[in-house]
């Protein structure tokens, strides 16, 4: 079946308000979401779940919304693809187990495009949080979906959008270091702050980040992350560890041509010989 006309996807006509955005541009795919936050317009979105009374009870909870605009549904993921093409909506609520393209097929199937909505994960599992974050997604968010559980997701992919990137997107393209990370935490994305971040471990495919005494997983490598964290601010101690720098209380020589490093918190990190230079060098030696 196609996506019109039928059973599996629907779509409402899209608002004429904001059909252009206040910097000139035509709602393109091209189109900059940072002008959704601009105008203060609520944000087109379509939902898609293959359950018809889960479709319902976000109809009725967007109708609720003031920061969204329900532009369309679709029961199933390629329908989604062709309604994401037709209407270009800036946000999904996406369920994540449908047959055929499920909602993670969807979210990588849009990877690769320069203009791509921003994705609230809409499901009954908590187990695919760690791969939600994998994709991007802004929020993961588990059924039943409460009404303020919806509006504070809602509300995160507008802060999302106002970042920084979005308050500068002309060097948008511009190299510049990460000052956030969305982990997953059980049902939930938790925004991290880049310097309430005390140390970082590798754990076999994934990052541990120590922040006082809390500590989250992130699926990432170890080079990836150092990439985004500011030098000026971090500094690798180890193949396996990362520290903020002034986490640092003093650097111990244990002989034999063995450094630690001892932090604040008391911990005793070993320093690599590799990164050995780089560590005296706080110490100015």
């Amino acid at each position: 079946m196609s996506a019109t006309g039928c059973s599996r996807a629907s779509a409402t006509p899209p608002s004429v308000a904001g059909a252009r955005c206040r910097r000139g541009a035509s709602r393109s795919r091209s189109a900059c979401l940072w002008c959704i936050v601009a105008a203060d317009r609520p944000l087109r979105t379509l939902v898609v779940d293959d359950e018809p009374l889960a479709i319902e009870r976000l109809q009725i909870l967007c109708a609720r919304e003031p920061a969204i605009d329900l532009v369309g549904t679709a029961s199933d993921g390629e329908a989604a693809l062709r309604l994401i093409d037709a209407l270009e909506p800036d946000l999904l609520l996406l369920d994540i187990a449908m047959p055929g393209l499920d909602g993670m097929g969807v979210a990588r199937a849009l990877e690769s495009r320069s203009r791509r909505p921003a994705i609230i994960f809409c499901t009954a599992f908590d187990r695919f949080a760690v791969e939600a974050f994998d994709v991007a997604a802004v929020d993961y968010v588990l059924k039943p979906v409460a009404p303020d559980r919806l509006s504070r997701a809602v509300a995160r992919v507008a802060e999302h959008l106002r970042g920084p990137a979005a308050d500068t997107p002309a060097t948008a393209g511009e190299n510049a270091f990460t000052n956030e990370f969305w982990v997953p935490h059980r049902s939930e994305m938790i925004r991290i702050a880049a310097l309430d971040i005390d140390r970082i471990e590798a754990e076999r495919d994934y990052m541990r980040l120590h922040v006082g005494a809390r500590s989250f997983l992130l699926h990432q490598t170890i080079g990836e992350l150092e990439r985004r964290l500011d030098p000026g601010c971090f500094i690798r101690l180890h193949r396996s560890t990362i520290v903020r720098r002034d986490r640092i209380a003093k650097l111990v020589h244990d002989g034999l041509g063995v450094w630690h490093a001892v932090l604040t918190d008391g911990s005793k990190l070993r320093i690599g010989r590799t990164y050995l230079p780089a560590a005296r060098a706080i110490a100015g030696r």
